[in-house]
């Protein structure tokens, strides 16, 4: 989590729980503090993106995402990204931070690092215990038509995947 804006001296915390902190500041504004996160692009030697199908709580259906996941305390975000995806597909590959960006800026601090990974090879770690978790592979237009068009339902870091997916086949010809 960014550290910038904490030092208000008028915050209240509201809520402090596993996964997120709520807290007002200036009686007015409704920060969310999280931990960081990274993202996965992660294309085989044919072009198609690794994705995961999951069910989602929050929004209550089934999202395809990007292999993504929260940065662990005193964790890199290139070695989120490695654990990542070694425990929801049992990957590893070379590692390219592409982008970084604020999720949700309006209300949250989350900044997602997305990553490329490449040379793919098999390296398992055990999954979390609440991970239920299907590995699909589509090329990165399918799935930007898919979002597009609302046959898939994805995230903004899969959105944010799907696209450096495309800028990076079409400059590797």
């Amino acid at each position: 989590m960014s550290d910038e804006g904490k030092g208000n001296t008028d915050t209240r915390v509201i809520y402090d729980g596993r996964m997120v902190r709520l807290e007002v500041q200036d009686g007015k504004w409704e920060i969310v503090r999280h931990a960081d996160a990274v993202a996965i692009l992660a294309l085989n030697d044919q072009g198609e993106m690794l994705l995961v199908r999951q069910r989602r709580p929050a929004i209550g259906t089934t999202t395809l995402e990007a292999p993504a996941g929260l940065i662990d305390e005193g964790e890199t975000p290139e070695a989120a990204a490695r654990r990542e995806l070694q425990e929801e597909v049992g990957q590893d590959g070379d590692m390219t931070l592409l982008t970084r960006f604020y999720s949700s800026p309006g209300f949250c601090d989350e900044e997602l690092y997305v990553y490329r990974a490449t040379n793919l090879r098999e390296s398992k770690l055990p999954q979390d215990a609440d991970e239920d978790i299907e590995v699909v592979w589509l090329p990165p237009q399918q799935v930007l038509d898919g979002l597009r068009d609302g046959t898939l339902v994805g995230s903004a870091s899969t959105v944010t995947a799907a696209l450096y997916g495309m800028q990076a086949l079409a400059r590797e010809g």
